[in-house]
């Protein structure tokens, strides 16, 4: 069979229908759950603009401003929002993921611990990421990684 055989093969097989058994979504909503209670209690934080959120703001090199923090608050409980609505977690994730890597790079700029501080995004990214994957059939045929 030649390359351009197998790839019309491919391409014009059947869709496959929709696999998500009922313990692949229960594992993806719980392991999207745990991301989404740190960024909830995260979000209420920053809208308190409580002393440590400023305290720690200032640390990071950003405006110690209650302002400043609660502009983070609204900017996070958006991109969770979005996250947490079906229609709209792809987009949420895509969002959360950016917020993630400025606080990844936030952490690296100021040399905080690695494993701690450092990857502490990158843990939730994978979490958020993991938890839809699993609970979502369209990106998990947007990336098959199994067959």
């Amino acid at each position: 069979m030649t390359l351009a055989a197998s790839m019309n093969s491919t391409f014009d097989a059947e869709p496959r229908p929709d696999v998500t058994s009922k313990t692949m979504r229960r594992v993806g909503f719980a392991l999207s759950a745990l991301p989404v209670l740190f960024l909830l209690m995260d979000i209420t934080m920053k809208l308190l603009a409580l002393p440590i959120v400023l305290e720690t703001t200032a640390q990071l090199g950003y405006p110690s401003t209650p302002a400043f923090a609660r502009t983070l608050g609204v900017i996070l409980l958006i991109c969770t929002a979005l996250y947490v609505y079906p229609r709209t977690a792809v987009l949420g994730a895509v969002l959360l993921t950016g917020y993630l890597g400025g606080a990844v790079a936030t952490h690296v700029r100021v040399d905080s611990p690695t494993f701690t501080h450092v990857l502490f995004g990158v843990y939730l990214g994978v979490l958020l990421w993991g938890g839809l994957f699993l609970r979502d059939a369209r990106l998990r045929a947007l990336f098959p990684w199994w067959s």
